[in-house]
């Protein structure tokens, strides 16, 4: 199956919607602490859907990971530790930032380092970016992608400048600039070693090729191992978080949580951890499309993803209250993403010709 690039731009595009969607199931949540309905959606994102999907759309699964290497098991779950961290600070910032504004900050952090450290790091970022016209073209979209966020950023700065504390609040029920920035910079940070992890699970992309599983699915098994890192992190953290509030009752209908409509809680944290399971599945869909530049394809997700929150972030009413100007600008860094993923796709194109 010969790598088509514009269908790769495609399930990037999926798999962003995905992403910038997962959180609002979370809004209809009533009755549990963070930690309660963070860990509920986790189990299905971290540890169900991954193993259920790949099961489903690889061969010989369990046989591929028993023939990888402990090292390569062990590096895409290191990675992965690593990224449920900025998992957790993910969570944060949409509580205290809403989703438009937070996702602008930590996913512009996640494609700087994301993108650009993989090519570092294998020694080919010059070969890929600096001399051919496509790794040129292709700089200029992630430019044009930083730009992009940064003007969304500055919406956002601008918009809480603006508003009074009943108005942040009336958007964002826990809004709180200051700490949602610090929380967002860390969270990019470690959001983007999920890169990392699926670069260090070439190998066995290979192994299950070789097995027999087509090309769009290779990545799934990798997916496993890199969302199991990510799921020890969270339970870690989700625990202590239990413990120290005494929350688990929550999930019984007790406590904080009597009167709570169980069922409808459950759905919805389920669909919510199945959506953000779906943005990774969509992406290693979308890089297996990209060829030898495929490093180009975080670009492409967290683009696609600021634009999709974005766009929830108007509909969910967070920037109701804010200027017209500012608004406009919102839009204007939006218009940019669009022309950045546009210029990316075509540096794409022209690799692949």
């Amino acid at each position: 199956m010969t790598p088509n690039p514009l269908t790769g731009v495609l399930f990037h595009w999926l798999g962003g919607l995905a992403s910038a969607s997962f959180y609002v199931p979370y809004r209809g949540v009533r009755s549990w602490s963070w930690e309660i309905y963070w860990l509920t959606g986790g189990l299905f994102s971290w540890a169900l859907a991954p193993w259920f999907f790949a099961a489903l759309q690889t061969q010989d699964l369990l046989g591929v990971l028993a023939r990888t290497p402990l090292p390569v098991i062990g590096w895409p779950i290191l990675f992965g530790i690593l990224w449920g961290f900025g998992g957790l600070g993910y969570g944060l910032v949409m509580r205290y930032l809403g989703l438009s504004l937070g996702m602008a900050v930590v996913l512009g952090l996640c494609t700087v380092f994301g993108t650009l450290i993989p090519p570092l790091f294998a020694g080919d970022f010059a070969d890929k970016l600096l001399v051919t016209l496509s790794g040129r073209i292709i700089l200029l979209g992630i430019a044009l992608t930083l730009a992009g966020i940064g003007i969304v950023a500055v919406a956002g700065a601008s918009k809480d400048a603006s508003l009074s504390v009943a108005q942040k609040t009336a958007a964002v029920a826990e809004f709180d600039f200051r700490k949602g920035i610090v929380v967002a910079i860390l969270a990019g940070i470690m959001s983007a070693c999920f890169a990392f992890g699926l670069a260090a699970g070439e190998p066995i992309k290979a192994l299950s090729a070789a097995a027999g599983t087509g090309p769009l699915w290779t990545g799934l098994p990798v997916l496993c191992l890199v969302m199991f890192g990510g799921l020890l992190t969270n339970v870690v953290w989700c625990a202590v978080l239990i413990a120290r509030n005494r929350s688990a009752s929550q999930w019984i209908g007790q406590g904080q949580a009597l009167g709570a409509p169980l069922a409808r809680n459950f759905a919805l944290c389920a669909l919510a951890g199945v959506a953000w399971y779906f943005q990774f599945f969509f992406y290693t869909m979308g890089e297996s499309q990209m060829g030898s530049l495929g490093f180009s394809s975080w670009t492409l997700h967290m683009a696609s993803i600021i634009i999709f929150g974005t766009l929830w972030g108007f509909a969910l009413r967070e920037w109701k209250d804010a200027g017209a100007g500012v608004r406009a600008l919102v839009w204007a860094g939006i218009g940019v993403l669009i022309l950045a993923t546009i210029v990316i796709g075509y540096g794409n194109r022209l690799a692949a010709e």
